[in-house]
């Protein structure tokens, strides 16, 4: 099992390393009691899990002071191969972050000062000294602390792009947060043909009469391309998700055909993708054109 413990400096940039960890497949748990990582990572070991990242700061108080015999106790481990990764930045930037972002500081409940900062740096001298890797994220922008992850941690090719595909259907509204929303109601209707009308965007027959049309082909094969060329760009500013909505009138049949066949491509490229049909179950049956 990979385990990787974060731990740092309070605003050095640990949530955003959890959230780059959990994009490349990890689990990640934030502030865990020390005492009950190896409980936890028992569990598990019996569920197949491979990956696991846990978020270890100050804010623990006394459990914290754990975290430095649970790191050599793994360390023992055959079974683990364990990574401690140390985020740190300077004094002056971390005190510029808290008053931009009005924060309080967790050690001292209160503004963070230089003299809270040093504090809490002294405290965790012990934990940077174990450190496998330590990243010194001053001046560092989002998108350069991730490229360095992807240094410190994979191949380039190693990395994982993800991709949520949706359909929706426009009279019940937009998606609250997607990056795309493409509107395929440029395609023929199934919701005139009587004996099709009952079905959904999941059925063959729907599928098969809406890539009827060469238009449809066509925008698949040229969107999948555009968004292929596009993940280069995503992954070079540090962007590992992409959230893909496609919207016909009432999103049974047009709009759940097309995703599918979008999610089927880009699982084919090696993406990791999800799927949903936001109105598919919950529109009324009788007021469901797509």
């Amino acid at each position: 099992m990979e385990v990787i413990i974060v731990t740092g400096m309070s605003g050095a940039g640990r949530t955003k390393a959890s959230v780059w960890l959990e994009d490349q497949g990890y689990y990640c748990i934030d502030n865990m009691p020390p005492q009950l990582v190896r409980n936890f990572l028992e569990i598990s070991m019996t569920t197949n899990m491979q990956k696991v990242a846990f978020v270890a700061d100050i804010r623990g108080g006394a459990f914290f002071q754990e975290l430095e015999r649970v790191i050599d106790t793994l360390r023992e481990r055959e079974d683990i191969k364990l990574t401690v990764l140390y985020i740190d930045c300077s004094t002056q930037e971390l005190i510029r972050r808290f008053n931009e972002t009005r924060r309080v500081h967790p050690l001292s409940g209160g503004r963070a000062t230089a003299e809270v900062i040093e504090e809490e740096r002294q405290k965790l001298e012990g934990l940077r000294k174990k450190a496998d890797r330590i990243i010194d994220t001053t001046g560092m922008k989002v998108a350069e602390f991730y490229t360095t992850l992807v240094r410190t941690f994979l191949n380039r090719e190693d990395v994982i792009f993800n991709i949520h595909v949706s359909s929706f259907g426009f009279k019940y509204g937009l998606p609250i947060e997607t990056d795309f929303v493409c509107d395929v109601r440029f395609l023929p209707n199934p919701y005139y043909i009587k004996s099709l009308r009952p079905l959904t965007g999941n059925n063959k027959k729907i599928q098969d009469y809406v890539f009827r049309s060469p238009l449809a082909q066509k925008f698949v094969e040229d969107f999948h391309a555009m968004i292929r060329e596009l993940v280069h760009g995503y992954m070079q500013e540090g962007k590992y998700h992409l959230n893909i909505a496609f919207g016909c009138t009432g999103g049974h049949h047009r709009s759940v055909a097309i995703a599918n066949a979008m999610a089927k491509l880009f699982r084919e490229d090696g993406y990791r993708v999800t799927l949903t049909h936001r109105d598919l179950a919950g529109s009324p049956k009788g007021d469901s054109r797509k």
